[in-house]
């Protein structure tokens, strides 16, 4: 068994994380993911008030009664939700874990750390790993560019940023992008990270809640089929290349603005792709781990396989390089 400084900290059996997911991070699919020993998030504002998400909360709990975290996305709005209440609803509902991402948490530290909550922050980049831990975060999640969602404006992969982040921080830190299996797992131990984040892999399980039709299309798509859209506007999204990733893309390089795509990219529409099963109602997150993804396991089956593969590979091709003349 693979046992990390983050396992100790996050109080989980594997270093293996699934990150916040909009419309994804349910009950049944992080409920599944803390039965397998890893650490899921149910996704705060998936929920469309503070009392549903302590709701979801509950619900999870009935389904487990291994640790989990609920994500908290602070983005700007002009109508932003109400954080403080979502942050209410989670600390009253006793979860311990929180993986914050978007804008800093700094303003909900204090609140979390007196009722004895860790926070795990989603940086993309080494400076704001760094100010996340100065400000006092328990662990950081650094995203190179493979991921899905917002992958910065650095353009840095994870071969570079993980290292990187690694050497300056102290406190656990968790690799994120293109992140699928055993290999991944090891490759981001030796580059300095004390576990991996997924999305695109959780996404395609058996338990993730959205249509099949998703997780086919996982499946068939390679590492090539994706869009990086929103990238003249300097807020960088990477998403499933379908028909209307691929219009907002030529939108935007033709000198479009945002108001032009605003009907594209509606959370609605990406809503729709998940429940439906329509590939093309909108647009839909995910990562360049498309390419190494081939089945769709459940959640149970695909924990145990990583770290089969990780212990196999520490043990045996690795060792055995080791012990060469």
């Amino acid at each position: 068994m693979l046992t990390t400084r983050f396992c100790d900290t996050f109080g989980v059996e594997h270093p293996i994380v699934q990150g916040g997911m909009q419309w994804v991070g349910r009950a049944e699919l992080v409920s599944a993911v803390a039965e397998a020993g890893a650490l899921g998030f149910l996704t705060a504002l998936t929920q469309p008030t503070p009392e549903a998400l302590a709701a979801e909360i509950a619900r999870c709990r009935e389904l487990t009664d291994k640790p989990f975290g609920v994500n908290l996305t602070i983005l700007p709005s002009i109508n932003p939700p109400p954080y403080d209440e979502y942050r209410r609803a989670i600390i009253e509902s006793g979860v311990k874990v929180v993986e914050t991402a978007g804008f800093n948490p700094e303003a909900h530290l204090p609140e979390f750390r007196a009722h004895g909550v860790k926070v795990l922050h989603k940086c993309t980049s080494v400076r704001h790993a760094v100010k996340a831990e100065r400000i006092g975060v328990d662990g950081v999640s650094i995203d190179g560019f493979e991921c899905a969602g917002h992958p910065g404006e650095d353009d840095i992969p994870g071969l570079v940023l993980i290292p990187a982040a690694a050497r300056r921080l102290t406190v656990p830190v968790v690799a994120s992008g293109g992140f699928t299996d055993g290999r991944g797992l090891v490759a981001a131990l030796a580059l300095g990270a004390d576990g991996i984040s997924m999305g695109t892999r959780f996404l395609c399980t058996v338990e993730a809640p959205v249509h099949r039709r998703v997780k086919e299309q996982i499946v068939a798509h390679s590492e090539l089929d994706t869009e990086l859209i929103f990238r003249p506007l300097r807020n960088t999204a990477r998403v499933a290349s379908n028909s209307v990733s691929r219009k907002v893309v030529d939108i935007l390089r033709e000198g479009g603005e945002f108001p032009d795509v605003r009907d594209l990219v509606t959370g609605a529409r990406g809503r729709k792709v998940f429940e439906d099963g329509d590939l093309d109602a909108g647009i839909w997150s995910a990562g360049l781990a498309q390419g190494l993804i081939d089945d769709i396991p459940t959640v149970g089956d695909l924990v145990r396989r990583i770290v089969a593969e990780a212990g196999e590979l520490i043990t045996g091709r690795l060792a055995a390089a080791c012990r060469r003349p």
